[in-house]
């Protein structure tokens, strides 16, 4: 009996032991800061220092202003950094997801700031008549594929960049182009002189080879490099699960064969790899990927519904996860961790939505499908985590977030932008800026270098924020110029941690200055344009009240139109705040809006100094 007593207490232990290992070897969220979804930005207080920046905006009226062919659905972006410049690859179909002709292209940037027209990489692609697909109707005629890769580029051990993409085939609207039914995957090498190499095949699906297909395959080349690295490239296992959704479902090639979307993967310290998959999914690999748990586990904690997350060790020997933490897909948030395990905070990265101009197919609403530079595919020399990101499968974007990732400022601002160091004006701001609503250091009416937000964008707006040291009692002076009076828009909120406004100045497009007083506006002056302003204020959020002054003339004091316990933030937006879409709104646009291709007459807005302080 003491024998059998001791059995069970020895198993009860090792069971014990077993679930307490399991329970602390997984990825997991361990903060206690969740999402609001009736906002955009969730109420989620700002990664400082985020850059957001809209790098390609789709343009049917006028493709030329585009990438030449005017195609509105674009998405599924993939990021890397090789010879000092960044390459962005997004997808594109003419007009929603999976609905034929489709294409891929690229484009690059010297500084994350500045972005070529993209390029076609692998253009659209004919699909032989009478193709067929099993347990899907239909026959393609005159059908041209799509294009469906969840893997964007591969830079080798002797250096040579490979771009991917995977030509899969719809027969229809709901028919998927990743149920490995597909053509196959192709490459190509990027060149050093930005050009890039012949179009091969690289990988077949089932029925597909050189003889019917019009690419020719990759061992046909006479670049010994070339081939060298696509072999590289296929013995890889944490590559070849990158490929598992377009690939033939019993494919060798692939290590873990279940039906997980979307695979990203890091390194811990101990050499294990995480690997993170849609939903939110992960398992632990302890071979380097060769091998993988029998399944998956959500990570406890985690919201991600099926949309990419992203993840990622930084620069500062941390963790990073990127993705959008509701069900929908806003906002885009990141969390970090010490240990590549536990995840402890979650901060905002991108928290607003342009307005989708053009329907299509399965086209989502938010900031979604992140990604970030893989390992092995480059290592940017600022040190910061880069993402990229469509905008409802619309748009191109990418974020720049320094590391160490932090949502505290430690002092108060003092800015005069034309005497700041170049390239560091921006380092405590965040920014939302858009090809048509940029926000940047420019040159003023007067020659001076300012924080410029300028706007012709008739759907969205310029914004720039800047986070401030969280104060009941706060001074604030700026110095701002409009360019204009007669068209064009700023708003200045003073807001509390979660993002909520107190105040709200505005320059409106008739030339009035005015602050919103409850319901109704009230006018403070009328305003000139290329006339320089210099405005001090001082808020008190326990009696709610704040005064001003304008260019040496005291205002009468005015209340806050909402009650704060504190100011945290001091936001500049050149429109109106976005409210749609929101929880309860259709989830697919089957419209277009009018005049979606067309820019207003521009405005801008130069701030020249900024400063805040205790009083």
């Amino acid at each position: 009996m003491l024998n059998l007593k001791a059995i069970l207490l020895s198993l009860t232990a090792s069971i014990g032991c077993h679930f307490a290992v399991y329970a602390q070897d997984t990825v997991r969220y361990t903060g206690n800061t969740v999402v609001n979804v009736d906002y955009h930005d969730g109420r989620l207080a700002p990664v400082l220092g985020v850059h957001s920046k809209q790098i390609f905006r789709a343009n049917r009226e006028h493709p030329d202003q585009a990438e030449g062919f005017g195609f509105t659905y674009n998405h599924a972006p993939m990021l890397a950094y090789w010879n000092n410049t960044f390459y962005v690859e997004y997808l594109s179909d003419k007009i929603g997801e999976s609905v034929p002709p489709g294409q891929t292209l690229v484009m690059t940037s010297k500084d994350g700031e500045t972005w070529t027209k993209p390029v076609v990489v692998f253009p659209q692609y004919k699909v032989p008549d009478g193709t067929t697909k099993e347990g899907v109707a239909g026959v393609a005629k005159d059908l041209y594929s799509v294009m469906h890769q969840r893997m964007g580029f591969y830079r080798s051990k002797s250096n040579k960049l490979l771009v991917l993409g995977f030509y899969g085939i719809c027969l229809d609207a709901h028919d998927d182009p990743n149920d490995g039914q597909g053509i196959g995957r192709v490459v190509r090498e990027v060149l050093p002189n930005g050009k890039y190499g012949p179009i091969y095949f690289i990988h077949y699906n089932p029925k597909w080879n050189e003889s019917n297909t019009s690419y020719p395959f990759y061992k046909k080349s006479k670049k010994k490099a070339f081939v060298q690295a696509c072999d590289e490239l296929m013995s890889n296992p944490l590559m070849m699960m990158q490929w598992v959704e377009e690939t033939d479902r019993k494919d060798p090639l692939i290590p873990l064969k279940k039906q997980y979307k979307a695979f990203s993967f890091y390194h811990l310290p101990d050499g294990r790899v995480v690997g993170l998959w849609k939903s939110a999914l992960t398992a632990i690999s302890s071979d380097n990927g060769k091998t993988w748990p029998a399944n998956a586990v959500r990570a406890p904690r985690f919201v991600n519904s099926n949309a990419k997350i992203w993840g990622q060790r930084t620069s500062d020997g941390q963790y990073a996860t990127v993705y959008n933490p509701s069900e929908f897909r806003w906002p885009l948030a990141l969390s970090v961790s010490k240990d590549g395990l536990n995840y402890t905070n979650l901060l905002l990265v991108n928290g607003e939505i342009s307005t989708m101009r053009y329907g299509g197919n399965y086209k989502s609403y938010g900031p979604q499908y992140v990604r970030g530079i893989e390992e092995g595919n480059g290592t940017p020399p600022d040190g910061k985590l880069w993402v990229t990101y469509s905008m409802n499968k619309e748009d191109i974007w990418v974020s720049s977030i320094p590391v160490p990732v932090t949502d505290m400022v430690a002092t108060h601002a003092d800015e005069d932008f034309a005497k700041m160091p170049s390239g560091k004006e921006l380092d405590q701001w965040n920014t939302y800026s858009l090809q048509w609503a940029p926000v940047g250091i420019d040159k003023a009416p007067d020659g001076s270098r300012a924080l410029a937000l300028k706007d012709w964008d008739r759907f969205d707006y310029a914004k720039a924020e800047r986070v401030v040291p969280q104060s009941k009692k706060l001074a604030v002076d700026f110095t701002i110029t409009p360019a204009q009076m007669s068209n064009g828009q700023l708003d200045i909120e003073f807001q509390d941690a979660k993002g909520q406004p107190c105040i709200r100045l505005t320059f409106d497009s008739a030339g009035v200055f005015r602050t919103k007083a409850g319901y109704r506006n009230k006018t403070l002056m009328k305003y000139e344009a290329n006339t320089t302003y210099t405005i001090k204020m001082r808020l008190n959020a326990d009696t709610r009240f704040y005064t001003m002054n304008i260019n040496g003339k005291d205002m009468s004091p005015s209340l806050f139109f909402a009650p704060v316990t504190s100011i945290n933030r001091v936001m500049f937006r050149t429109g109106d705040m976005k409210h749609f879409p929101d929880a309860d709104t259709p989830t697919d646009q089957d419209f277009d809006l009018k005049n979606a291709g067309e820019p207003v007459k521009v405005a801008a807005f130069y701030i020249h100094s900024f400063k805040t302080g205790k009083y």
